[in-house]
C-alpha cells in the first residue's frame, strides 16, 4: 500500500525535475568517456522508417515489401521506427499528456508511490538499487502489465484522472503490435509464425514511463546510460524534444534518433537475438539530456516468462550456436544484468 500523504512529505530526497541548481551535483557526473559527443537535437536521418500500412495487404507484393523492410533494419540496425501502426493516435496522445501529467505533480503525491525493494513498480528516482554508482538524470514510473495478474493496483496512481483506463488500452494495443512484428521475424526464418511467441511461453511486459528534466550542465550527465536491452522487443514513443541515441560501432560514433510525431521506436533485446542466433540485432543505446527543455518517453519492454528457456531457433548447417546450452531468461537476465553493472563500474573508473 502507498504511504500516506504525511509519510511521503518526510522524505525529502534529491529530485532533478525539483532542482534549481547550476551545476549537477557530483553523483551524476560521468567520466569522461562515458559523456555525451553527440546533442540531443543533432537528428540523424540514417534510422529506418518503415509504414506499416500495408503490412497485411491482401496483396502480396505490397505485404512482402512491409516484411522485407522490416526485417532488413532489425538485421543491419536492430531498430526502427514505425509509422501507420494501426494504434489510435488519440489513445497515444491521451498516454502521453496523463503520463506529462503524472511527473507535474508535487513531488510528496509522487513519493507515495516510490519504487522499495520488494514492491513491483512504483516511482523511482535513484538507480543506486540498481547497483549502479553513477546516477542517471532522470525520473521513471514503471510497472508490470502483462500478465494481468502481475498487475499491483495500489501502485497505479489514482492522479491524473483517467490515467488507469488509458494505461490498460495503451498496453494492450502495444502488446498487439510486438506479437505482430515477432510473427514477421518469426516467418522470415521458415519458422511458423508464432515461433517467437511459443519461446516465450507466455509474454511478460514492463511499462517506464520516463522523465528527463532539464539538465544545468548536460554535456556532464546522462539520462540513461549505454545498453541494450535484455529482452524480447521494446516499443517506444517518444516526444519530439529529441535524446535517444544509438551506436552501431561499439561506442565510437553516435546517431541521435530523429522523432517523429506520433511514431513509435522499435528495437530488439537480447533475448530476440539469441532466439535468432544473432541474425538480428541488439542496438546500444543511451540517453542524452539537455538544458532547455525536459523530455518524456514511455518504454512498453516485451519478455519471456522466467522459466522460459533461451535457444536459437534454428541453425543452419555448421552455423555456431551464440548459447551452446539453453538457459532460462531468468538466468540469462540475471548474468546479463550484472555483465552491465560490471562493465559500467569499469568505464566510470577510466
Amino acid at each position: 500500500m502507498a504511504p500516506n500523504l504525511e509519510q511521503a512529505k518526510a522524505l525529502k530526497p534529491f529530485l532533478p525535475s525539483l532542482s534549481n541548481e547550476l551545476t549537477v551535483p557530483n553523483a551524476f557526473i560521468r567520466n569522461e568517456a562515458e559523456r555525451p559527443k553527440v546533442a540531443h537535437d543533432a537528428f540523424s536521418n540514417d534510422v529506418p522508417i518503415i509504414s506499416f500500412a500495408d503490412i497485411d495487404s491482401t496483396d502480396s507484393a505490397r505485404r512482402s515489401a512491409v516484411f522485407g523492410n522490416i526485417v532488413d533494419a532489425l538485421e543491419n540496425w536492430g531498430i526502427f521506427q514505425v509509422i501507420d501502426h494501426g494504434v489510435d493516435p488519440t489513445l497515444v496522445s491521451a498516454m502521453a499528456d496523463l503520463s506529462t501529467r503524472f511527473f507535474q505533480l508535487p513531488a510528496e503525491e509522487k513519493l507515495r508511490f516510490e519504487m522499495t525493494a520488494g514492491k513491483h513498480g512504483g516511482y523511482i528516482f535513484s538507480n543506486h538499487m540498481f547497483g549502479e554508482e553513477i546516477e542517471n538524470w532522470r525520473e521513471f514510473f514503471t510497472f508490470f502489465s502483462y500478465p494481468v495478474e502481475s498487475r499491483d493496483s495500489a501502485m497505479w496512481p489514482e492522479q491524473p484522472k483517467g490515467w488507469r483506463e488509458v494505461v490498460e488500452r495503451y498496453c494492450e494495443a502495444n502488446m498487439k503490435l510486438a506479437s505482430r512484428i515477432l510473427e514477421v521475424l518469426s516467418e522470415s526464418m521458415g519458422l511458423e509464425k508464432g515461433a517467437f511467441k511459443e519461446a516465450c511461453l507466455h509474454m511478460d511486459q514492463k511499462v517506464l514511463v520516463n522523465f528527463y528534466p532539464r539538465c544545468p550542465q548536460p554535456e556532464l550527465a546522462l539520462g540513461l546510460r549505454r545498453h541494450t536491452d535484455p529482452g524480447t522487443i521494446t516499443i517506444l514513443l517518444q516526444d519530439l524534444v529529441g535524446g535517444l541515441q544509438i551506436t552501431r560501432d561499439g561506442g565510437r560514433t553516435w546517431l541521435t534518433v530523429k522523432p517523429i510525431d506520433g511514431a513509435f521506436v522499435i528495437n530488439l533485446g537480447e533475448h530476440a537475438r539469441c532466439l535468432s542466433n544473432g541474425r538480428f540485432a541488439a542496438v546500444e543505446h543511451q540517453v542524452v539530456v539537455n538544458s532547455n527543455s525536459s523530455r518524456l518517453s514511455i518504454g512498453a519492454f516485451q519478455y519471456p516468462a522466467q522459466d522460459a528457456l533461451v535457444y536459437p531457433l534454428k541453425l543452419a548447417e555448421g552455423e555456431k550456436p551464440l548459447i551452446e546450452k539453453p538457459v532460462t531468461f531468468k538466468e540469462m537476465y540475471t548474468k546479463k544484468m550484472q555483465r552491465d553493472v560490471d562493465v559500467a563500474m569499469e568505464r566510470e573508473k577510466l
